[in-house]
């Protein structure tokens, strides 16, 4: 007899996989956690993917149908991305016998990693698309330091004295 399975034995769990991020990373465990927390959101609504285009540029799109462009809102403060929708009263278009697409107000909150930019916005066929770039500032980037050593040391002490003893 098959065993049954009980809703409360059922977890939600986000329909991206950020394992292999997680792998090549190092310092942004808190990002994928928050981007799967708020994938494990209740509410679900509206719907929205994250894709990493390389390694510093990264796209959130959000399926907004229904809504049009003035009906949204988006403010990127400090290292948190909101966009808020507020659909317009269309009580004077008829009367629906049926309504499937979702009319109610909505805002998405996206946590960001440091030095993550919030660019271009672009809003087609009920998507709306938000750039997303990192950008490191200079003092922050990698830099290759040289090795001294103890023969590199002795020639440029040679190289000193070598100078020194020049007439001047």
């Amino acid at each position: 007899m098959p065993e049954l399975l009980h809703l409360e034995d059922l977890e939600m769990r986000p329909n991206f996989d950020f394992t292999p991020y997680r792998r090549s990373t190092v310092g942004f465990d808190r990002l994928f956690n928050l981007l799967e927390a708020g994938a494990r959101e209740e509410d679900g609504y509206p719907p929205f993917d994250i894709q990493r285009i390389d390694d510093d540029n990264f796209r959130v799109t959000i399926a907004v149908a229904g809504f049009k462009p003035e009906d949204i809102e988006i403010v990127a403060h400090q290292n948190l991305l909101s966009v808020t929708g507020k659909r317009a009263d269309d009580a004077d278009k008829g009367e629906y016998l049926h309504r499937g697409i979702a009319a109610r107000a909505f805002e998405r909150r996206f946590q960001l990693a440091d030095f993550i930019e919030v660019g271009n916005a672009n809003f087609e066929h009920g998507l709306l698309s938000i750039e997303l770039t990192r950008v490191v500032p200079e003092a922050m980037k990698p830099r290759r330091i040289e090795i001294f050593g103890a023969a590199s040391n002795n020639k440029r002490l040679g190289e000193e004295k070598e100078k020194a003893a020049e007439p001047a």
